[in-house]
This record gives C-alpha cells, sequence and structure tokens, in this order.
C-alpha cells in the first residue's frame, strides 16, 4: 500500500476591502461632482432664460432690441431642417445596416464599409461642415438653404444610425432567421416579416437619439453659410434659414445684456425640444417591446 503523505494546506490570502472602497468612493466623488456642475450651469441658464419665456418670445421674429427679439424663425428652422434630415437619414441608414448585416458577403469590400462607418461616427461635426459646404452648397448649387442643411445634418448623424441599426439586428436570435427560412420565407421575406419588426424598437431608439444630437448641432451648418439673423420663415427647401442652436450662438456674443437672457431662453427651448425627442424614443421602445414581447 502506499503510503499516504499528508498535505499541507496553503495559506489563505486576506485582501484588504480598502482598495475597492477608495475606488468606489472616488466613482461616487466623480459623479457628485459632474452632477453638482450641470445641476449649477442649469440653474444659471434656468434663472436668466425663464422670464423670457412668453408667447412674445416664441411668436417674434429677431430683433436689435432684446426685449422685442424672439425665436419664431428659429425654432420653425429647426423643425424643418430636422423633418428632411429624418426623411432622408432614417431610409438611407437603416437600408445600409439591413444590406450590411443580412445580405453581404463577408469580404474585403464589407470588412472596408464597415471600418470607415465606425470611424466616420467619430469624426468632428466641423469636418462634416466643411464637406457640406463643398458638396452640397457649390457643387450641388443648392446655396445656403434648408435642404442644404438638412444634407449636411443626414451625414453627420448617418454613421450613428448605420452602427445603431446593425447592433439593434444584431441583438434577433437566428433562431428567428433559421425558423423563417426552413418555413419556405425567402432572405427578404425573413427580414422583412420576422427580423425587423423585431429589431424596430432599437432602430428607432437610436435614430431618434442621432436626430437629438442633429438638432443640437451649430458647427456644420454655420460653416455652409446658415443665416445668424433671419427674419422671415423658409416656405421651401431651398430658403435661407436659421435654427435654434445658432441663434443662440448669435445672442451670446452680442454686446447688450439683454441678449444674454435670450440666449438662454432659447437654449431651454432647445433642451426642452431634445427632451421631447428622448422621451418618445423611451415611449416608442416601450411600446413596440410589448407589443413584440421582447
Amino acid at each position: 500500500m502506499k503510503e499516504l503523505t499528508m498535505v499541507k494546506p496553503k495559506p489563505v490570502t486576506v485582501v484588504s476591502p480598502w482598495p475597492e472602497r477608495l475606488l468606489l468612493a472616488g466613482c461616487w466623488l466623480a459623479l457628485l461632482v459632474t452632477l453638482s456642475i450641470i445641476v449649477a450651469i442649469l440653474a444659471d441658464v434656468m434663472v436668466d432664460g425663464l422670464p423670457r419665456l412668453n408667447i412674445k418670445f416664441f411668436t417674434s421674429y429677431p430683433s436689435r432690441r432684446p426685449e422685442d427679439a424672439g425665436i419664431f424663425a428659429a425654432w420653425v428652422g429647426t423643425i424643418y431642417v430636422m423633418i428632411l434630415t429624418a426623411a432622408m437619414a432614417m431610409p438611407i441608414g437603416v437600408g445600409a445596416a439591413i444590406y450590411l448585416e443580412e445580405f453581404a458577403r463577408p469580404g474585403w469590400f464589407s470588412r472596408f464599409v464597415e471600418l470607415n462607418i465606425s470611424n466616420l461616427a467619430g469624426v468632428p461635426a466641423i469636418v462634416y461642415g466643411l464637406l457640406g459646404l463643398q458638396v452640397f452648397v457649390r457643387w450641388f448649387q443648392m446655396g445656403e438653404s434648408v435642404l442644404a442643411g438638412a444634407c449636411t445634418l443626414t451625414i453627420v448623424i448617418l454613421p450613428v444610425i448605420v452602427v445603431a441599426s446593425r447592433e439593434a439586428l444584431r441583438a434577433v436570435p437566428r433562431s428567428i432567421r433559421e425558423a423563417a427560412l426552413a418555413l419556405g420565407a425567402t432572405r427578404w421575406e425573413t427580414v422583412r416579416d420576422h427580423v425587423l419588426p423585431l429589431a424596430l424598437p432599437g432602430i428607432l431608439t437610436g435614430s431618434i437619439l442621432a436626430l437629438s444630437r442633429a438638432m443640437g448641432e451649430a458647427a456644420p451648418l454655420i460653416t455652409i453659410g446658415a443665416l445668424t439673423y433671419v427674419a422671415f420663415l423658409p416656405v421651401s427647401p431651398l430658403d435661407s434659414f436659421t435654427v435654434l442652436p445658432i441663434q443662440a450662438y448669435n445672442w451670446v456674443g452680442r454686446p447688450q445684456p439683454g441678449f444674454a437672457q435670450n440666449a438662454a431662453a432659447a437654449i431651454i427651448v432647445l433642451l426642452i425640444l431634445l427632451l421631447l425627442l428622448n422621451g418618445i424614443a423611451i415611449v416608442l421602445r416601450s411600446q413596440l417591446q410589448r407589443r413584440y414581447r421582447l
């Protein structure tokens, strides 16, 4: 018989919880500092801008006198530009995502397109403004119009929509596709009738959040020549325009003290529109998830 040997137990090392506690305390401290800065900025904007929010402010055109100036042309131009941007960006972005995720064959071309889309998502907006100035304003002779602004914002948010839509399509289980194909559905019928409805909540959420980003952009629109003083409403897509970020930027640079309050009020309106868009994204996602029981 083999002689049994006693195995000495290894010494147990006790890990001190202090590093984890310090890390957690540092995270909480960073969060509190960030929230404090945001709250302080919002409080300052509210104090300056809330007294200016009235019917006259929403229905008046810009003026050289701060007490008579309003954002009528700016908020109408913002909605006009956003409608055109959504009408162009969402079909192109979702269509590109469906092709890349469901129909494109693995190869160098697909990898090249995916790499460029990922890189374009991180390009500064001012670069897209220079591109829009050269392509849409000069080459296509659109001028400083609503259409040129919408096309420029479309290429700004297009990579974001493509990436978000691909992630939503990728989240649909593979078994859904296999079951539809096994029952005789074609590839397109599988995507149209089964994959796309299940991915729709994520696609809409990503697209609306991308539109929220476009609504707050001022640099690319200033680059293409959007006006800072507009005393009329754009009627056709080829008319000149302004938007809320540009109007607020124009007022901030004015030396008269009253324009600072106008800029704060315009910022409050812009924040309300952004919150409404984000709220719509949350509601749509919730309703669609409930409908398809995701």
